[in-house]
């Protein structure tokens, strides 16, 4: 069988369309593997300043949040030379590959460690985001881990 030049055109026209379709159709049924990371990205980019000037004031610290690994989970320990009653604010466990893993809990000490219980984490990454506050000063701590 011979094929012509206008029906090359045709057989490629619909070659074309038949895989641009596949992709259309393939990019609509995974819809939910591409989230955002934060649902309100707008409003997270413009108090980004506060959480540099955060950061910042972290790095004045003497000694900064340091965490560990242990049976029961993860342990974060703050600063000794602070006064646990005092210290507030909130840690944020991220998991990038699955969101309805991450959790808040509020910064409530008695000494100066913060424990994570295990049964609240998955093998694997995860972000850690530490906003915390002592006297009326802001600090952050950011970090990545694999448990």
């Amino acid at each position: 069988m011979k094929i012509n030049w206008g029906t090359g055109i045709v057989i490629a026209f619909i070659i074309f369309i038949v895989f641009i379709m596949y992709f259309v159709i393939n990019m609509n049924a995974n819809k939910n593997i591409h989230d955002l990371v934060t649902e309100e990205y707008y409003k997270a980019e413009l108090e980004y300043q506060n959480d540099i000037d955060k950061l910042n004031n972290a790095k004045t610290l003497n000694e900064n949040i340091t965490y560990s690994k242990t049976d029961q989970g993860i342990v974060i320990q703050f600063p000794e030379d602070f006064e646990a009653k005092k210290i507030t604010g909130k840690v944020f466990l991220y998991r990038p590959s699955n969101k309805q893993l991450d959790f808040e809990t509020l910064i409530s000490l008695s000494n100066t460690y913060l424990l994570i219980p295990d049964n609240r984490l998955v093998d694997g990454r995860w972000n850690i985001k530490i906003d915390w506050q002592y006297n009326g000063k802001s600090y952050l701590f950011k970090e990545t881990l694999v448990y």
